[in-house]
């Protein structure tokens, strides 16, 4: 566990996600399998699970939430995620929430929908497709919470998923590149707080040749 800023860093282990919390929200808690890993990550950063109240997705994949059912049985959390996904997760749809890689099936889950410009805390909505169809980072102007759509050190997000797409990944790099954030908080592998713009535009460059 570790802390930038407002962010507290939830690094994934194995096949995980990474986690982020801000305020009360935890964003993409992973797939449930490392759960008490999670769970103890949470209470070395201060905090009771009770003092979530919300869980936000940036896509659909299971590696991202898989644990939404378990951690909303239990705490009674709202689960938010972009509506072009959340129909995905609706229609269990395993292959494109891959959840089938993981040898299971999409939860059963009451998800709210999160669109484009709507605000999560000081952080607002932007959707990105093409890792999936409506995956979203999350932006303060500061900091970049990214999801799949792109990684630290010029990569981002595979686009041969079910709705993935190439084109609308160069694309949404792009969009990203234009808010010029200068921290960058990805859903797998290490975060960047130097040299993000740059990193950015080694993404922008790359996906441009897709």
């Amino acid at each position: 566990m570790e802390k930038v800023d407002d962010i507290t860093i939830i690094l994934g282990r194995g096949r995980d996600s990474n986690s982020y919390i801000i305020g009360d929200v935890l964003i993409d808690p992973g797939s449930g399998f490392d759960i008490d890993y999670l769970k103890s990550q949470i209470k070395e950063a201060g905090l009771e699970m009770d003092d979530i109240k919300k869980i936000v997705n940036t896509h659909c994949h299971y590696d991202h939430m898989g644990a939404d059912k378990q951690l909303q049985d239990e705490y009674g959390y709202e689960i938010y995620m972009h509506p072009l996904d959340k129909e995905s997760v609706d229609k269990k749809l395993d292959d494109t929430t891959v959840a089938t890689s993981f040898g299971m099936t999409t939860p059963d889950l009451d998800i709210k929908q999160l669109n484009e410009g709507d605000m999560v805390g000081d952080y607002e909505v932007i959707h990105t497709p093409g890792h999936t169809i409506g995956g979203i980072c999350l932006c303060n102007g500061k900091s970049l919470i990214s999801g799949d759509t792109v990684f630290a050190g010029g990569n981002f997000g595979r686009t041969d998923l079910p709705t993935g797409d190439s084109r609308q990944m160069a694309e949404s790099i792009l969009k990203i590149a234009d808010l010029d954030v200068v921290q960058l908080f990805p859903g797998h592998g290490p975060y960047a707080i130097s040299q993000v713009s740059e990193q950015i535009a080694l993404s922008v460059m790359i996906a441009s040749r897709l």
